[in-house]
């Protein structure tokens, strides 16, 4: 599995815990499901033709999941930084 949350923690520290079975590889999902939801709106497509282009990705997921993950999930990139002003 690639480190889809790079931006907080190093790939070498990332692999380590997934090895030791202390990554939700679940929300790692759902990061990658809000992050292409994002990348499919930004190249034209409306909400729902993303939201289907998902879930022929994710065939086990329901339309109303995929809903939930990206209008519920917030990216690391989407978190305040600490101390910023």
């Amino acid at each position: 599995m690639r480190n889809p949350i790079c931006q907080i923690l190093p790939d070498d520290v990332f692999n380590t815990l997934l090895e030791l079975g202390l990554i939700n590889t679940k929300t790692l999902r759902d990061f990658e499901i809000k992050r292409s939801y994002k990348s499919l709106r930004c190249q034209g497509l409306k909400s729902a033709e993303a939201i289907d282009a998902l879930l022929r990705q994710y065939p086990y997921l329901q339309y109303d999941t995929v809903r939930k993950i990206i209008y519920s999930i917030r990216l690391p990139e989407e978190l305040p930084m600490n101390g910023a002003a």
